[in-house]
């Protein structure tokens, strides 16, 4: 009796300890997955480290327990994401967190389930293939684009691991993530010395190939940007006159009759000239500092449907007269929101207007319309809207300068300029100038290397000159597109197929 007394106390005390082991991987995982979220207080670091804790959790721990574990993490990761973003925490925004939560949890969600029903390489790579997956068909599927969820967002100033989205798009990089993760896992279930060379020394090479690829591509291109550059100003009004003018709101939104006759009273009418008036003299004077291209915040100007023809005659006289390019960001009040570029003749080359207004904070419908490229002696200019840039397969354009009017808050103005829209440039190899009302302003050439950059937030009137490059870069990404994110959903329901056809499955593995 005594004997058996003490061997269940020490099964206890065993299983007790496993436990305990298997809720420390899951804590510093969770902990650690909390300093990557794709906002402001992200460690590049801890997006390599976090899923190798979660994944050692899940493989380690019964399914239910792993699922339910893996939601929760991913859900408290969304809501760390809208905290640091600054945006407000509503019932949408919580049924985003839960939603996005779990649609983030699927690749361990498989890990744990399809996995041990694979072979040991077949398990290498299901789970980096599904992480790929869910970033692809977030960035495609959802509202929300590429800006939540996309590892590639953490890493955004290491240049030379980012040049190898210039040949398979922003979603490798959540591959080589997640691949480290189950490298790590597979040499930390099998620890010898044949496994810790074969497999993490197959995994650094293959990062140091990377690694190289990138520093030779920043090294070719030198330090000075290629070809012929021309001065680009960004034109952004101050706070005192541009909020008077534009006093929209979810809260209002959709707009009452009374709310809508509000904006047309003569007091409205005097705060958008005021405004109109302080911008069309600070692109001037822009102009005669040398800047041939100019553009506006986004909704810099905000009008009257029935008075934007006027304010567009406007611009075409100031092009005329000071013989440049003018990208006016002219809003109106709860319906358009819209950019126009007049060329130094006084002629419009494009109109276009916003795809994707911010879900939830931003009162206009969203709309489609195609992306413009216009040829000038100045390079091919192009243009998306904010917001537009999170959704890589739109701002996926033949161009040589990407013009892009923003509008942030100071607590993701940082990362939506720096990391997000910094990603397009070395996707796509053009320019980009980002102009940003209340945020960050920033100019990046091919590379993504930064040519100059402003805190536009304190609410002066600013404006920013940067030379920047006339040519782009032509890139692999920009040729087959998303090839490499649709190669490996296929290849993610090729593995889940075969794992659930064999008629095994390995026990998990001890912590």
């Amino acid at each position: 009796m005594t004997a058996i007394s003490w061997g269940t106390i020490g099964a206890f005390r065993f299983k007790s300890t496993e436990v305990s082991v298997r809720l420390l991987w899951l804590t510093v995982g969770a902990a650690v997955s909390l300093l990557a979220v794709d906002a402001r207080w992200d460690v590049p670091f801890a997006a390599w480290i976090a899923p190798v804790f979660l994944l050692r959790f899940s493989r380690t721990s019964p399914p239910a327990m792993a699922i339910g574990a893996m939601v929760a993490a991913s859900t408290l990761q969304m809501a760390a994401y809208i905290y640091e973003m600054g945006a407000p925490f509503s019932g949408t925004g919580i049924a985003l967190c839960l939603i996005l939560g779990s649609a983030f949890a699927i690749p361990y969600v498989l890990d744990r389930l399809v996995g041990p029903r694979l072979r040991d390489w077949a398990r290498l790579f299901l789970f980096p293939l599904c992480v790929v997956l869910v970033e692809f068909a977030a960035a495609n599927l959802l509202p929300v684009g590429a800006s939540i969820g996309t590892r590639a967002i953490t890493q955004a100033e290491n240049l030379a691991l980012m040049q190898v989205i210039s040949l398979l798009g922003p979603f490798v990089i959540g591959f080589l993530i997640a691949l480290a993760a189950t490298v790590a896992n597979h040499v930390w279930e099998n620890p010898t010395r044949r496994t810790l060379l074969g497999y993490g020394g197959a995994f650094a090479a293959a990062m140091l190939a990377v690694v190289g690829f990138g520093q030779a591509r920043l090294s070719a291109a030198g330090d000075r940007s290629p070809g012929e550059t021309v001065k680009v100003a960004g034109v952004i009004p101050a706070r005192a006159l541009h909020a008077p003018a534009w006093p929209v709101s979810m809260r209002t939104y959709p707009p009452s009759d009374a709310a809508q006759a509000a904006l047309a009273t003569p007091q409205m009418k005097a705060a958008y000239a005021r405004n109109q008036d302080a911008l069309l003299a600070d692109t001037r004077a822009a102009a005669r500092a040398g800047a041939r291209i100019i553009l506006w915040s986004e909704t810099a100007a905000p009008t009257l449907a029935a008075d934007k023809d006027a304010l567009l005659r406007k611009v075409s006289t100031l092009a005329q007269e000071e013989g440049i390019y003018v990208d006016a960001a002219i809003g109106v009040p709860y319906a358009r929101n819209e950019t126009f570029l007049i060329a130094p003749d006084g002629s419009q080359l494009w109109g276009y207007r916003k795809n994707h207004p911010v879900p939830g904070m931003e009162p206009n419908a969203a709309f489609r319309n195609g992306v413009p490229v216009a040829r000038t002696p100045l390079g091919r200019l192009t243009n998306v809207i904010c917001y537009d840039a999170d959704f890589p397969t739109l701002a996926r354009v033949a161009a040589d300068i990407m013009l892009l009017p923003g509008m942030d808050t100071p607590d993701m103005a940082y990362v939506h300029t720096m990391r997000m829209a910094r990603l397009r440039a070395i996707e796509n190899g053009y320019s980009l100038v980002r102009i940003d009302y209340d945020g960050v302003s920033a100019a990046f050439d091919p590379f993504g290397r930064v040519l100059g950059m402003l805190n536009t937030g304190p609410g002066k009137a600013y404006t920013m000159i940067v030379e920047v490059p006339t040519k782009g870069v032509a890139t692999l990404y920009g040729r087959i597109g998303d090839l490499f994110a649709w190669l490996c959903v296929l290849a993610t329901l090729a593995l889940c197929a075969t794992g659930l056809l064999r008629p095994y499955a390995r026990p998990a593995p001890s912590a």
